[in-house]
């Protein structure tokens, strides 16, 4: 496990796991983080989802405005993090295809 991973952060990801709406979890975030830092993880999402779908950066910062060092960190994520990107972006091609 990550050494940046405290009790506190532990009891962060509970919280989150803890959500069962959409609803409840736009509530939560909207409490927890300001408007900015949500659409920013918003735009690191579907940058991940447009690098996995093999589009350029530069169509992809064309498309979203998002900086190629901000580009650069998503891929370094999905070709070298620990697969989180690389999860949500199966469970999500999985609910759209059903």
């Amino acid at each position: 496990m990550s050494n940046w991973v405290s009790e506190d952060v532990k009891e962060l990801f509970r919280a989150i796991v803890s959500l069962e709406t959409e609803e409840e979890c736009r509530m939560f975030f909207e409490d927890a983080c300001t408007v900015r830092e949500i659409i920013e993880i918003a735009q690191r999402l579907k940058v991940a989802k447009l690098l996995h779908s093999k589009t350029s950066y530069s169509a992809i910062n064309k498309e979203t405005g998002v900086s190629s060092a901000t580009i650069s960190r998503v891929s370094r994520c999905l070709d070298y993090g620990s697969g989180g990107y690389q999860l949500v972006l199966e469970r999500l091609e999985k609910e759209s295809a059903e």
